[in-house]
């Protein structure tokens, strides 16, 4: 009777037969694409492409668009006047009126950055598949979703068909075991994890995050730990949908009525790795062992407990990796050997797609309350979405923030990325909550220390990089 059993399958592998059209020779599939996130960065090629080859639009319903990247987050009714940003935001707003897609302007309470407001309104729900051009859509797969990000010519491809043609990722298991310690949160697992396996680790897989210690993460430090896959080379971050999932999806605007629900609720249940499936690759992190980290290079594997030290090149026997770390120490202005925790700093940033949430907010709050920036440095808090703010301002955190010395922002990508006017100058050294620590990442020549919110808000009293748990 066993034979007669179906073969356990991953969660990834489910969602993806769910959704495969048709399959090539090549081994390639045809996926079906449930629904896609639109922005002002990728989509003016796409639509453009649509217009040339003259196609319409498949189905307006499946996609919602707004501007976050270029958008500013302070006087944008001053900054957005002229300009790329203006252009930029202008022509979204034009293309999607013209495709009847749903647009959120600047104004809406609705308005943020894509990857907060997408599991805000419902849009992002389990078993689904869901894409945007912006490489941290793999953020939703916190919800059980098989998300990811792709191109401008692949968007052309959603609007006009909505579907995708892709190559099968393997399967990685990433079990985080114990309970994180005080003063140690979900930046911390992630970070420790692209340490361990490298920014190239995670290339060709599809992450699901299992074990205890995941289970025990709300929605939004899920949302953190799947944001970051991308910067371990998987496009693709999973966790299986369980109650936490069901309560903060349950009553969006978008979530399945309470008629649709019982049906929802009865996939969604299937929606699970089987006992017995097997992994291309299996990876253990014990979360009791961890210590907060910061990045002290130019990529989020170039990262350490901030209890460590700069690393010494000398003391590596690949002359590949040796010439990389000569690289980002020479672009960071780090000398080998100095104590992490030595580092003065001179701005703090918190938000960004993968901190900017109401409980990043918090995490912050509880080390500023009652304490000051140090002198000489410039911090600025900027929620991911309206909603946030909101949310934020009515429990004071807005208070606590400007108590302390920060700028309160409106929503937007803002620092993270340096497309809008939130930049660091040349040599200007940054504790940030945001993902990328890249050359240039936040501003020509600026240095970016990767962190979590409660040790950038540590960072910004101090005026260096400090651990937390002194503080807490």
């Amino acid at each position: 009777m066993t034979d007669l059993l179906p073969p356990a399958r991953t969660l990834f592998d489910k969602i993806w037969d769910a959704h495969v059209v048709k399959t090539y020779a090549d081994g390639t599939d045809l996926l079906y694409i449930d629904r896609h996130l639109v922005q002002e960065v990728s989509s003016p090629q796409a639509f453009a492409g649509m217009a040339a080859a003259g196609r319409a639009l498949h189905r307006p319903d499946a996609h919602i668009a707004v501007a976050d990247h270029a958008v500013p987050t302070k006087d944008r009714h001053v900054t957005l006047r002229e300009g790329l940003a203006a252009a930029q935001v202008a022509r979204l707003r034009e293309n999607t009126a013209i495709h009847a897609i749903p647009y959120i302007p600047m104004n809406d309470r609705r308005h943020g950055i894509v990857h907060v407001i997408g599991p805000e309104l419902g849009f992002t729900l389990p078993g689904c598949t869901l894409v945007c051009g912006d490489s941290h859509t793999s953020t939703h797969g916190a919800f059980g979703a098989l998300a990811f990000g792709i191109g401008a010519s692949e968007c052309e491809c959603v609007f006009s068909t909505q579907v995708l043609r892709q190559k099968r990722q393997r399967n990685m298991r990433v079990t985080v075991t114990g309970a994180l310690p005080d003063g140690v949160s979900v930046k911390d697992i992630i970070l420790s994890l692209i340490a361990r396996i490298g920014v190239g680790g995670g290339i060709g897989f599809a992450i699901e995050y299992a074990g205890p210690a995941i289970r025990a993460l709300s929605m939004e430090a899920r949302m953190t730990l799947c944001n970051m896959t991308i910067e371990a080379g998987a496009r693709v971050g999973l966790i299986a949908p369980d109650a936490t999932t069901l309560d903060w999806v349950r009553g969006r605007p978008l979530s399945p009525l309470p008629g649709d629900e019982p049906a929802a609720l009865r996939d969604w249940a299937l929606l699970h790795s089987d006992p017995g499936a097997v992994f291309d690759r299996e990876v253990e992190i014990d979360a009791a062992t961890l210590a907060p980290h910061v990045s002290w290079g130019t990529t989020p594997e170039e990262s350490l407990p901030v209890t460590g030290r700069v690393p010494d090149p000398a003391q590596v026997d690949d002359p590949a990796r040796q010439a990389r770390m000569r690289r980002s120490l020479d672009y960071m202005g780090l000398a080998p050997g100095t104590p992490l925790e030595e580092i003065a700093i001179d701005r703090v940033f918190i938000g960004s797609c993968t901190n900017g949430r109401l409980e990043d907010l918090r995490r912050a709050a509880t080390i500023l309350r009652g304490r000051r920036v140090a002198k000489g440095v410039s911090a600025m808090a900027v929620p991911g979405s309206a909603q946030v703010r909101i949310a934020a301002e009515a429990e004071g955190l807005d208070r606590i923030f400007t108590d302390a010395g920060f700028e309160w922002r409106d929503a937007g990508c803002s620092m993270c990325v340096g497309m809008n006017d939130d930049r660091l100058s040349e040599g200007e050294r940054c504790a940030s909550t945001s993902n990328r620590n890249f050359e240039g990442r936040q501003g020509i020549g600026g240095r970016t220390h990767l962190m979590s919110p409660e040790m950038a808000a540590a960072a910004a009293i101090a005026g260096r990089l400090c651990d937390v748990r002194g503080l807490q």
